[in-house]
């Protein structure tokens, strides 16, 4: 048992190394390991590429020693035929001694069946070793897989006083510079990042990642009314824009309008990027988006920054009816991270 955790604990190293470029698919890694020495790794670098099971048999020097040898893997080996080939049916090919997981797959495609494979070939299969550690690390893909919606990251800073914005909207700066560079570190970590129109009206914000090494996350903008200025830097084609609003459906290179009803509700907006596989979303403001999530009680975490400013006076900040359960100092900010307390498929 103390040897699965150690080499599984290897495995999900590796496949954190592939946050921010794998989604929809899960972050996986995986370790192949013989007498008690690895002797060979891989992960799921980009999505499309192969996965993380290839990868680590491929770098097997000595193929010969597979027959022998157990592989660790951080997710249930995939079953069926998407982009690539099934890594269950490799693994039985190969006929590994032994595979380890942490996590069994709830995808409808897996599901049980990777499993299978392995065992119809005489393959033992262990599960269960850090589990909750996998499903953690993958509560993005658990959400969407299990919830048929996106993971939801409701983000904001606020005054000492609790304001997100002065009267007049404007919201510079409340946090310090450390703490945006760190905001745009998350933003190359998940698929994309929403705004209201009177965000996108009054900060005119560029949602990319320009201050960390990265992919630039899928803009998403609310306006209803379609009043919003097409000059706003969140038009300007740079990266892929979804503009939800109640009058049109129109496609052109990086932009595209939703048309939604005109009752449309948070549920409505997610079931959408949902079915556009969008895997996570931070919504970064402005306060009366961030509040209809909350009503709505369809998100899983919040990230508040704190800065030293006061305002005085403003627009409040949302308030939260729990406490944090993670608080960190971000060279002077103070950060906290809340969990929201709707039941979901990932155990914290």
């Amino acid at each position: 048992m103390e040897e699965d955790i150690k080499y599984m604990h290897r495995a999900l190293e590796l496949a954190d190394l592939g946050r921010g470029y794998v989604s929809p698919n899960p972050m996986v890694g995986c370790v192949v390991v013989h007498d008690d020495r690895i002797i060979g790794e891989g992960y799921h670098q980009q999505y499309g590429g192969p996965h993380a099971e290839p990868n680590a048999i491929n770098s097997v020097e000595d193929q010969d020693l597979l027959p022998q040898s157990t592989v660790y893997v951080t997710l249930e080996p995939c079953a069926h035929f998407g982009i690539t080939p099934p890594c269950a049916q490799l693994l039985a090919d190969k006929n590994v001694n032994k595979v380890v997981m942490a996590a069994t797959d709830t995808n409808p495609l897996v599901g049980g069946k990777g499993i299978k494979i392995l065992q119809d070939v005489g393959i033992e299969v262990k599960s269960g070793i850090l589990e909750k550690e996998a499903r953690l690390q993958n509560k993005r893909f658990f959400t969407m897989i299990e919830q048929k919606r996106p993971y939801i990251i409701l983000k904001w800073a606020q005054t000492q006083d609790g304001f997100v914005a002065r009267s007049d909207y404007n919201s510079k700066w409340i946090s310090n510079e450390y703490s945006r560079q760190l905001v745009h570190k998350w933003r190359t970590e998940e698929d994309a990042i929403m705004v209201g129109t009177k965000t996108a009206h009054y900060d005119n914000p560029k949602l990319n990642a320009r201050e960390w090494r990265g992919k630039n996350p899928t803009r998403i903008v609310i306006d209803q009314q379609l009043t919003l200025d097409r000059e706003l830097a969140l038009f300007d084609r740079s990266q892929p824009t979804l503009c939800y609003n109640l009058f049109k459906n129109e496609e052109s290179e990086n932009l595209s309008y939703i048309k939604m009803n005109s009752d449309f509700a948070i549920h409505d907006l997610l079931h959408d990027l949902y079915q556009r596989k969008i895997q996570s979303v931070i919504v970064e403001g402005g306060a009366y988006l961030l509040k209809k999530f909350m009503q709505s009680g369809l998100w899983d975490e919040a990230r508040v920054f704190t800065g030293n400013a006061s305002f005085k006076t403003g627009i409040p900040a949302p308030k939260l009816s729990i406490g944090p359960s993670e608080s960190y100092d971000i060279m002077g900010d103070q950060l906290e991270i809340f969990k929201s307390l709707i039941p979901d498929p990932v155990k914290y």
